[in-house]
């Protein structure tokens, strides 16, 4: 069976019963398909409960022989191509697919498709947001944490999706009319098997696009996405300093003038101003810099006052306290070496950083070299501390500190600043050791803050 035919009567089943699987399961349901999902983990009591109330079957704890009882097997976000029961279906001759190519045939509406490796969730979040104050009927979807499945048969202006890498290693049919890929550093190369085949994946958001579809990278990027596409597929973000001038069009960010551009040939029009944006850090110059092209692509203008209103994102470089003049930020959403450094070197102002969680194969010696340059102390904590403070000895790094759990790495981080300065929760693995996910972690590390500020 074809992804996209009348699914009445057919037997699907889902794997994952995560936000992605729980969608793809209500919406098979919804048109009349008999959906088994089955889940190697234990399943909370929402899932069983929206599965009892839609007639959804289940299993739980492990994969059974049922689940290759099926017409389709769908592999929610997350699901590799490895996993037993993936290798199992197709063993049978069982169709498998991913849900993006499950849900393409029936998204109504342009979708603009935002991935990277760093700043997708800010990105794709703030052109939603823009896009909704001009007036546009707009979902925003994906990996930003609602289901994409909750925005299909419904008609909308733009469906703007945040893609993993996860989901795009399974597409071949999402057409996206604009394409962003924020950046490119290595990650998930535990899952992927190599960073080869992480680019593989994210580069498939191009790769899938119609020949109309348009595609905004970064210029240093342009190559490993599609060397074989022409050069009008791209339009290439840059700080101006660092532009080559390969690109026909660019976004460029002039540090001189604190104002980004929109290039086309020789011709430049201004974007928005640094000063317009109300968010922190060099990062979200480029993230806002990437939004803003995808709209004047739209053919939208009057661009910065779309920026009323949003506050950027929980957990990525939100301040949460000023304590005595200790600034406490929450970047619980930086789960790897990349997006640590990015927000090291984009805050200003003495640091102590407080790194650790669980480990994705990544090597730390560029943490480590950044960390050494831009922060007056490092707090490290969870699975991987062993293997980041042997990384910051190599790098000569002394100023380290072991903490045994978020509780003590504030605490040590705040009395290891001179008074004032930053203490940044950016720690560069996932959470998965200590929190459920990076939200969790975020959430106890404001509590801890919030409970200094009220003692203060």
């Amino acid at each position: 069976m074809e992804p996209g035919n009348n699914l009445q009567g057919k037997k699907i089943t889902i794997i994952g019963s995560g936000v992605s699987g729980k969608g793809l399961a209500s919406f098979a349901a919804g048109l009349g398909a008999s959906v088994f999902v089955t889940e190697r983990k234990h399943l909370d009591e929402e899932a069983r409960a929206m599965f009892r109330k839609k007639g959804i079957a289940w299993e739980e704890d492990g994969h059974s022989v049922r689940a290759c009882d099926a017409d389709m097997v769908v592999a929610g976000s997350g699901i590799p191509p490895a996993a037993p029961v993936v290798i199992e279906a197709r063993k049978r001759g069982i169709p498998v697919t991913g849900e993006l190519d499950f849900l393409a045939p029936f998204l109504r509406g342009k979708v603009l498709g935002v991935t990277g490796s760093n700043g997708k969730s800010t990105t794709t979040a703030l052109l939603g947001h823009m896009l909704t104050r001009k007036g546009f009927a707009v979902s925003v979807a994906g990996n930003i944490g609602t289901s994409l499945a909750d925005s299909a048969l419904r008609n909308w202006d733009y469906i703007v999706v945040e893609l993993s890498s996860f989901q795009l290693h399974w597409n071949y049919r999402l057409s996206c009319s604009v394409a962003v890929v924020t950046n490119l550093a290595p990650d998930h190369i535990d899952w992927h098997g190599s960073y080869e085949e992480y680019i593989r994946a994210k580069a498939r958001i191009i790769s899938t696009q119609r020949e109309c579809g348009i595609a905004v990278v970064q210029e240093r990027d342009r190559t490993v996405l599609g060397s074989d596409l022409a050069d009008d597929r791209f339009v290439c973000f840059s700080w101006k300093e660092d532009f080559s001038g390969r690109c026909k069009k660019a976004i460029l960010a002039d540090e001189r003038t604190r104002s980004v551009y929109f290039r086309t040939g020789n011709d430049d029009e201004k974007l928005f101003g640094f000063d317009d944006l109300p968010l922190i850090g060099r990062h979200n110059i480029e993230n806002a810099s990437m939004a803003t092209g995808v709209l004047h692509l739209l053919g939208e203008k009057d661009i910065p006052g779309l920026f009323t209103g949003f506050c950027g994102l929980p957990h990525r470089c939100e301040i949460v306290a000023d304590i005595g003049g200790v600034l406490f930020i929450d970047d619980s959403k930086g789960t790897n070496v990349a997006s640590t450094c990015t927000a090291l070197t984009s805050i200003e102002g003495p640091k102590a950083i407080i790194l650790g969680g669980q480990g994705k194969g990544e090597d730390y010696a560029p943490l480590a070299e950044t960390v050494r340059k831009e922060a007056l102390a490092a707090v490290v904590m969870g699975e991987e501390r062993e293997k980041i403070v042997s990384a910051l000895k190599k790098a000569g790094y002394g100023a380290i500190i072991e903490a045994e759990g978020m509780e003590d790495a504030v605490k040590k981080a705040a009395s290891a600043l001179p008074g004032k300065g930053v203490v940044l929760l950016s720690p560069a693995c996932t959470s998965w050791d200590m929190y459920p996910n990076y939200k969790k972690r975020g959430e106890h590390f404001k509590s801890i803050v919030l409970s200094l500020e009220g003692s203060s």
